[in-house]
């Protein structure tokens, strides 16, 4: 016969920050700018806001949160403001959903907390339950190496998935930052005619004899824009679009790929791994004749 259960509620640790006077707040993260996304950060931004100010007993400093990957923290300016004001002992709580918000990296995030932990500052991770201040080191660093591993899985069912897509023939584009492109309901590129005259000119530029920084030079002295709508050229750019077999209506998918998890870094492709080839994906901006002669000269120029 099984006897009746009586719930003791846990004193310390966990229930000990509830009932103290503390300048609290929160971090959210998301990784990407999808919409749905996007309205999961503005939910988790109101919740903690609202968390917050309903204990009598915090006061709420602010609730930061960034649009950024966990990859590194220069690129993470809520991130940043957080331990700026830690350090300007403005704060002496910190709620955060998962440790993997604060980054990937294990190891990084166990230095961040330390840190925090020497300064008086505690982190209360939701999942697990765990008070930085109160729960041994041991436990905090085991937690932070599940969630690094957690964090690898995913992004490895993510290459999965998006190379399963290269494979079927799905293209996989960015095309919001591709100049004389933008994407149809169809999912095809369509040409954006305004934007398919500047690439023609600097073909046209190159093939004259000139160079990018040339190029580069003359685009900014007659006020073309970048397609981020910056007045100022990177001549890499423009190296990059002279060689980009797209404006053909080819796409090679997968010149590219990342090494490491933890640095994101962008390794060329040379065999490593397969790489898929699509010809007359869409429609041509450059000729193929104009393409190979720029090619050509490329080649020549570097030798």
């Amino acid at each position: 016969m099984s006897g009746h259960i009586i719930e003791i509620p846990q004193t310390k640790g966990k229930a000990s920050i509830w009932e103290q006077r503390l300048k609290v707040a929160a971090y959210c993260r998301i990784s990407t700018d999808h919409e749905d996304q996007e309205q999961s950060l503005e939910n988790q931004v109101a919740f903690y806001t609202n968390y917050v100010k309903r204990n009598p007993y915090w006061k709420l400093v602010s609730v930061y949160a960034d649009r950024s990957s966990g990859l590194h923290t220069k690129n993470r300016p809520g991130y940043q403001q957080l331990l700026k004001d830690c350090r300007r002992k403005k704060i002496d709580l910190i709620l955060v959903k998962s440790l993997s918000r604060f980054g990937r990296d294990a190891q990084e995030t166990i230095r961040t907390i330390r840190r925090l932990k020497a300064m008086g500052i505690g982190v209360y991770v939701e999942l697990g339950g765990l008070n930085t201040l109160t729960t041994p080191d041991s436990i905090i660093d085991m937690y932070a190496a599940f969630d690094q591993a957690e964090s690898q899985e995913r992004s490895d069912n993510i290459k999965f998935g998006i190379r399963q897509r290269m494979r079927s023939g799905k293209v996989l584009l960015n095309h919001s930052q591709f100049l004389g492109y933008t994407k149809g309901t169809d999912g095809v590129l369509r040409v954006v005619p305004e934007e398919a005259e500047i690439v023609r000119k600097i073909f046209a530029l190159y093939l004259q004899g000139n160079g990018v920084r040339k190029i580069k030079r003359y685009l900014e002295e007659h006020g073309i824009k970048t397609v981020s709508g910056k007045s100022e050229w990177s001549t890499s750019t423009i190296d990059r679009m002279l060689s980009n077999e797209k404006y053909i209506g080819q796409i090679l998918m997968q010149k590219t790929y990342t090494s490491d998890f933890l640095t994101g870094k962008q390794i060329r492709n040379q065999g490593d791994l397969d790489m898929y080839f699509i010809e007359d994906a869409h429609e041509a901006i450059i000729d193929k004749e104009t393409f190979e002669k720029v090619q050509a000269r490329k080649k020549h120029a570097a030798k």
